[in-house]
């Protein structure tokens, strides 16, 4: 088997046994100084917007390139140290591109937190989404965290998983810059526009596949735990594009069906209501305990994905070799 899918299983492995500490110096920590150094930059003298958004693609580029150089580098070093060294550096490198367990415990999180009080779960749930969570009802705050879980099963757990299996711990780490700028600028809002779309943009195209092979995951896993994988393909069918993302949809219509309920609606983000076609259909109200429900079809579906690139790599190795 190659070493770096190799290093990817440990990685995921170490995902879900760690997750994602606070005492852990996050690599992504250092791509988001850059990111907002570059942003400044960019913004220096006020330029016109189409200046703007032509520094807007440097920054992006600029960005990925470095986090891959960087990881190259990295690992080139460990590499002088022997093999190792060298794959222990990429195993770590691999499971900081992945967030299954962090995810499932913010998630988590908002669900206990709603049992305390619906302020606690506007609180909580204002930790993992970016629209304004001040005035969210209990419906809200569900829907918000399920929306949340299914599309970062895609953009934090299945992407990455897709881009280390293609291209190691480079890839990967190409892939996390990328994902980054795309949650610190990539919005469409005055502020953001100019200096974000790029980021937004090409976000839209490192995720595109895996979206579309996140959300057929959840189908197939989602009968096996007890959830409606025929509503689910269903939905998914129906309602991949009601998203203004062309690919957030994808696993989060997969998701509302299999629980049998409506996501998506009007949203306000930065004091601003941004209206979006409902993803589902409205058979019964959120609960709670879905969130529980979503968190084991992650789980399950991130599962059968590692499984089938790995699969695919050690076929692929067979045949070469």
């Amino acid at each position: 088997m190659p070493t770096h899918i190799l290093a990817l299983v440990v990685g995921a492995v170490m995902d879900l046994i760690i997750g994602d500490p606070e005492w852990f110096y996050h690599p992504v920590r250092l791509i988001g100084r850059y990111i907002a150094f570059a942003e400044r930059l960019a913004r220096r003298g006020n330029p016109p917007s189409r200046v703007l958004r032509r520094r807007a693609v440097l920054v992006a580029c600029s960005m990925v390139l470095l986090t891959a150089a960087a990881t190259w580098g990295v690992l080139a070093l460990l590499g002088l140290l022997g093999w190792w060294p060298r794959f222990i550096g990429m195993c770590v490198i691999s499971w900081t591109c992945l967030s299954a367990r962090n995810l499932a415990d913010e998630a988590e999180g908002v669900r206990r937190a709603l049992d305390e009080s619906l302020e606690a779960g506007r609180k909580r749930v204002g930790r993992i989404v970016g629209r304004d969570t001040a005035n969210l009802s209990r419906r809200e705050i569900i829907c918000a965290t399920l929306e949340t879980v299914a599309e970062n099963l895609s953009d934090g757990v299945v992407s990455p998983m897709l881009w280390l299996a293609l291209g190691g711990p480079v890839l990967g780490m190409a892939f996390k810059a990328a994902s980054t700028l795309d949650s610190m600028i990539g919005y469409l809002d005055e502020k953001y526009r100019d200096v974000g779309w790029f980021a937004a943009k090409a976000d839209d195209v490192w995720n595109y596949v895996p979206a579309r092979l996140t959300a057929l995951a959840m189908c197939v896993c989602a009968a096996p735990l007890g959830l409606d994988g025929r509503a689910a393909f269903r939905i998914m069918k129906r309602d991949h594009s009601n998203h203004l993302s062309p690919n957030c949809a994808w696993p989060e219509s997969a998701a509302a069906g299999a629980l049998g309920v409506q996501l998506g609606g009007a949203h306000e983000y930065f004091g601003k209501t941004v209206v979006k076609p409902t993803i589902g259909d409205d058979t019964r109200p959120p609960e709670p305990g879905d969130i529980t429900r979503l968190n084991r079809l992650m789980f399950a579906a991130s599962g059968l994905a590692l499984a089938v690139f790995v699969g695919i790599a050690w076929g692929v190795a067979r045949i070469a070799g």
